[in-house]
């Protein structure tokens, strides 16, 4: 199989200088040259020459890729290897390139994660069983490991189930505080809604508390990350458009904001994603120009003079309030699509600042992949499993009482592997504790 539809002269700028390969994730795990950006491109190349057919044995180095665009940070020619992953993805759904156990796995991911409603039909019978004792004792007899190592990955990312995971009870409008500074929409995503529903509560709190007025689409389904990142073409675009309906139907905004970064790097390419569809260009280039990250919204709009005032220190592990003697030191975890795929870094760093007595803390590898990579850690769970480690003990190695994820696919991998650590660290959204300190702050007398 040969590799059509390339971008013309992509790979060129390519020098083959190795400046990709300590901040590749695949290539810190395998350690093998076709397994880092450069080998990958070299492998193109060949392809494109008609020297290297695309097999089974080539596709799997290009399925170790995360997708993480770490790579793009850290070339100095400029090669955009996200336009190049993102071209060959879809190649390497062709059947011949994966078993059959593998695509059928692949077909029941599709199916579940991006339709919220079919993934609460699975989980709720998961209730009784998640972050209980049975869970902790299943997973202690290995019993899970029968199932295969996919499976037994998905077991171990099962968070305790909330009750608010099973409904979406928020009113389609949530009116500002005091006056109005803005209207936007909110994107509740399909994993976080389930795995993480506090998130969401916490986005529309500080924004509602910030003067923002905020509308949810009572129909939104899934923005389509999960399957955009493995070239999942059709069903992207299918979910793209439904979306892009759902917001259109609300009214003018002044953005549409997401607080999960993997879900924002897709929203952001409507414009390429819907580019084909008839009667779609525009309408999917319009919708990503109003795209923004919650914590770059706020970030640009500024916190409300009212909301800061409220912010209170937040406590220590031990019921204390953190002060100028003895702040709350978190630990700040980069997701990729959030630093390398949308340029954002400070940001949200300079809104958790604004907390009294709070310190960020940086870890040792800040740019390197945790391993979550949409569903990286179901299909490669071992490749994952070591990234992860590697990422929970650089977080807790900084001596903070917590770690900070803005992903909720990060979030869920850290935590898991948070409780192999000595003194592993509690995984927060930078919204909740936003939320937290203002809490804090208005309750008090």
């Amino acid at each position: 199989m040969t590799l059509p539809g390339l971008p013309e002269g992509v790979t060129d700028p390519c020098v083959h200088c190795g400046f990709c390969l300590p901040s590749c994730a695949s290539y810190r795990v395998l350690g093998t040259e076709m397994d880092s950006p450069r080998g990958r491109i070299h492998a193109l190349k060949a392809i494109e020459a008609g020297e290297l057919q695309l097999d089974v044995t080539v596709a799997q180095h290009f399925d170790s890729c995360l997708g993480c665009l770490a790579c793009v940070t850290a070339c100095p020619s400029g090669v955009r290897y996200d336009q190049l992953i993102e071209a060959t993805r879809p190649k390497l759904n062709a059947p011949e390139l994966r078993t059959p156990v593998q695509r059928a796995f692949r077909r029941l991911l599709f199916a579940l994660l991006p339709y919220p409603q079919r993934l609460r039909a699975v989980l709720r019978p998961l209730r009784a069983y998640a972050g209980t004792p049975l869970q902790a004792l299943v997973r202690r007899s290995g019993f899970t490991r029968l199932f295969g190592p996919q499976l037994e990955a998905m077991e171990r990312l099962l968070p305790p189930l909330a009750p608010e995971a099973f409904r979406d009870d928020f009113p389609q409008v949530v009116p500002a505080v005091g006056e109005r500074r803005a209207r936007v929409g909110l994107v509740l995503g399909c994993v976080q809604r389930l795995f993480d529903p506090a998130v969401n509560r916490a986005a529309l709190e500080v924004l509602s508390a910030n003067g923002i007025e905020v509308v949810i689409p009572q129909q939104q389904g899934c923005c389509g990350a999960a399957t955009h990142h493995q070239g999942e073409l059709r069903q992207t675009r299918e979910l793209a458009s439904a979306l892009v309906k759902s917001f259109e139907a609300v009214g003018p905004l002044d953005a549409v904001l997401v607080a999960a970064s993997g879900c924002g790097h897709t929203l952001k390419h409507y414009g390429s994603i819907l580019a084909e569809e008839p009667g779609w260009a525009e309408r999917g280039s319009r919708f990503a120009t109003q795209v923004q990250d919650a914590h770059e919204f706020l970030s640009r709009l500024g916190l409300s003079e009212a909301f800061q005032v409220r912010l209170a220190p937040l406590s220590h592990a031990d019921g204390t309030a953190a002060s100028a003697e003895r702040p709350l030191a978190v630990a700040y975890h980069d997701a990729c699509h959030m630093l390398h795929g949308q340029g954002i870094r400070e940001q949200p760093r300079q809104l958790l600042r604004q907390i009294p007595h709070l310190r960020v803390k940086e870890a040792v590898e800040a740019g390197v992949c945790c391993g979550s990579a949409g569903i990286y850690n179901l299909v490669q769970p071992m490749e994952a499993a070591e990234l992860g480690r590697i990422k929970a003990a650089d977080l807790a190695g900084t001596g903070a009482a917590l770690a900070v994820s803005a992903n909720i696919g990060c979030t869920l991998q850290i935590r898991q592997h948070m409780a192999g650590q000595e003194q592993p660290l509690p995984v927060l959204h930078p919204l909740e504790l936003l939320q937290r300190s203002w809490q804090a702050g208005t309750s008090e007398p």
